[in-house]
């Protein structure tokens, strides 16, 4: 069985769009796709009044070497929620099929599949954030078609095992496509499992440039997997999915120099995660925090509101986690700067007024 027996029909049978810069092949004077044959005031030659390549291959390679996969195998596009959205309208028809997540999660795994008219089973996690694999294989169904799994969990910023990972990869062989979404990964001590895709056909991983490699307002994230879902997903992405400066910025933070910078972040982020668990812990009012493999906190008051006021009153905007499940008394503190992060545990150690 193919992994896209899975997807509907309809989207394996259409034909896509054929966009001018797909089709153009070689030449010097571009008269093909209705662009201005000017550059815009400050273009300073980047030639924004050119479509940009709908898969740019500098890019693609810079990006399929990072993450140890073949180009076929990826897909590049605006930040992971665009993936997040296209494997959920390739996959989910409408009012008929169904996602399968473990809430509290990120958020848009339902959002798209609302949007698609698509069903959402939920499988909570345990009261120590961990994944129930055994609750999510008896919770499938055969109208589930996608199961997203984050890990390093948002919000919570648990991890999952790789075990688990192969485990549900093997179980859900035929069944469903198991998206992994590592949007955390470079934070955590345990790495990615993208090495598992050619092994396992039904298994697609979610990376992003958004948060390791700083680049949240340029919207870069990728898919990795089979390379004939990454071919399909294709059919139905927007044609000119990546604006010229992203793909710019996106490079630069991908060359050498752009490496070692992460990388130094990289190692303060984990250094404060440390300090910032033990401090938090012992500050009044604080009754837990979660360990965490990602760049923020999950963190449990006594008075949760009343903690995300004082913070807001004093210039510091933390995200309130209050509705999600579980976690009615928390607060998500992402690891800022060390001066960022003593800020916060300056507001937190004041007295009540």
């Amino acid at each position: 069985m193919s992994v896209l027996d899975l997807a509907r029909p309809e989207i394996r049978a259409m034909q896509p769009y054929s966009s001018a810069r797909m089709e153009a092949s070689g030449g010097e004077v571009f008269l093909n796709a209705n662009e201005s044959a000017w550059a815009p005031v400050g273009d300073d030659g980047l030639g924004c009044n050119r479509y940009p390549e709908p898969q740019p291959a500098a890019l693609v390679d810079a990006l399929a070497a990072l993450y140890g996969v073949r180009r076929q195998q990826l897909l590049v596009g605006r930040g992971s929620d665009e993936a997040i959205d296209l494997l959920v309208r390739a996959f989910c028809h409408a009012g008929r099929d169904a996602i399968l997540i473990q809430p509290p999660t990120f958020g848009m795994y339902a959002v798209c599949a609302r949007v698609q008219d698509a069903g959402i089973v939920e499988v909570p996690l345990g009261t120590d954030a961990t994944l129930d694999v055994d609750a999510m294989l008896a919770a499938l169904t055969s109208a589930v078609k996608l199961v997203f799994i984050c890990t390093p969990n948002n919000p919570t910023g648990q991890p999952v095992p790789r075990t688990d990972v192969e485990r549900l990869a093997r179980a859900l062989a035929g069944r469903a496509l198991l998206v992994v979404d590592e949007a955390y990964v470079e934070f955590a001590d345990e790495g990615s499992v993208v090495d598992l895709i050619d092994r396992y056909d039904n298994l697609a991983v979610l990376r992003t440039l958004s948060k390791a490699w700083a680049l949240a307002g340029v919207r870069i994230g990728s898919l990795l997997a089979n390379a004939e879902v990454i071919a399909l997903l294709r059919r139905i992405m927007a044609p000119y999915p990546l604006p010229l400066p992203s793909v710019d910025a996106a490079l630069l933070a991908l060359s050498g120099w752009g490496q070692a910078n992460a990388r130094e972040h990289l190692a303060v982020v984990r250094a404060e995660r440390t300090r910032m668990h033990e401090a938090l812990h012992r500050l009044p009012g604080v009754r837990d925090v979660l360990p965490s493999q990602a760049n923020f906190l999950a963190v449990r008051f006594d008075d949760a509101g009343a903690a995300y006021r004082r913070l807001l009153a004093a210039g510091i905007v933390v995200r309130d986690v209050r509705r999600y499940p579980n976690l009615g008394d928390a607060l998500r503190i992402t690891i800022g700067t060390p001066a960022e992060n003593g800020r916060v545990l300056a507001v937190l150690q004041e007295t009540n007024p």
